[in-house]
């Protein structure tokens, strides 16, 4: 019997992964069965069951492979010198993943968004996948948290601020973005570093003396 080679098992792989992303980002997890992803993907059952054991496996894959590419993105970030501004940051995680995650609806609309709160949604009630969740998070704010302290080492940002604490609030917006997306529909990447660029332009407002006001604490 011949070899079947990596690159031929890699492409099988990731050919049943994208087939699942579709179908849990279509149909929700819990309305999607087995049998719908081997009709998605257009294999047996032998050929799927080979790689996972089911749905729950499918999805922690997912899981840990989209949090692998928000990693690399922040991590290869700070190590550019100056390190890119949130605005352009935020701007490539999403090209990043239209890159890797590009299926869309018969309508155009782009999958991931949905499949991201599918996601979400299965957490708050599969332990297993919360903690496969839990571990990436954590590996994703520490990276972009390597970016903030770029930003302090630079002189782009006060030294005086927490770098997790900055890190938790860029990716909320670039969550909250998502969740946008996958409710109201799409947006595009000028109106979303259009708006990024304008609250970090943000000053205290003058105190009519010509002097930035200062808040009381």
């Amino acid at each position: 019997m011949a070899r079947v080679s990596q690159e031929h098992l890699d492409a099988r792989r990731r050919q049943i992964l994208d087939g699942a992303a579709r179908c849990f980002a279509r149909n929700g997890f819990h309305a999607t069965s087995m049998q719908d992803v081997l009709k998605e993907v257009d294999l047996s059952a032998g050929a799927v069951y080979r790689y996972f054991s089911g749905k729950e496996e499918l999805i922690a894959a997912i899981v840990t492979e989209v949090l692998g590419t928000l990693r690399g993105v922040y991590e290869r970030a700070a190590l550019e010198s100056p390190p890119p501004l949130p605005d352009e940051l935020v701007a490539r995680t999403f090209a990043q993943l239209t890159r890797e995650r590009p299926t869309v609806t018969d309508s155009g609309e782009w999958l991931f968004p949905r499949l991201m709160v599918q996601v979400w949604t299965e957490t708050l009630r599969n332990d297993e996948l919360s903690a496969v969740l839990s571990e990436g998070f954590a590996e994703v704010r520490a990276a972009w948290a390597k970016v903030v302290v770029r930003y302090q080492e630079n002189g782009m940002m006060r030294d005086d601020v927490a770098p997790d604490a900055v890190a938790r609030t860029l990716i909320a917006t670039a969550q909250g973005l998502g969740v946008q997306y996958a409710l109201f529909g799409g947006f595009s990447t000028e109106a979303l570093q259009a708006g990024m660029r304008g609250l970090l332009s943000m000053r205290e407002a003058d105190d009519g003396t010509g002097n930035q006001s200062v808040k009381s604490g």
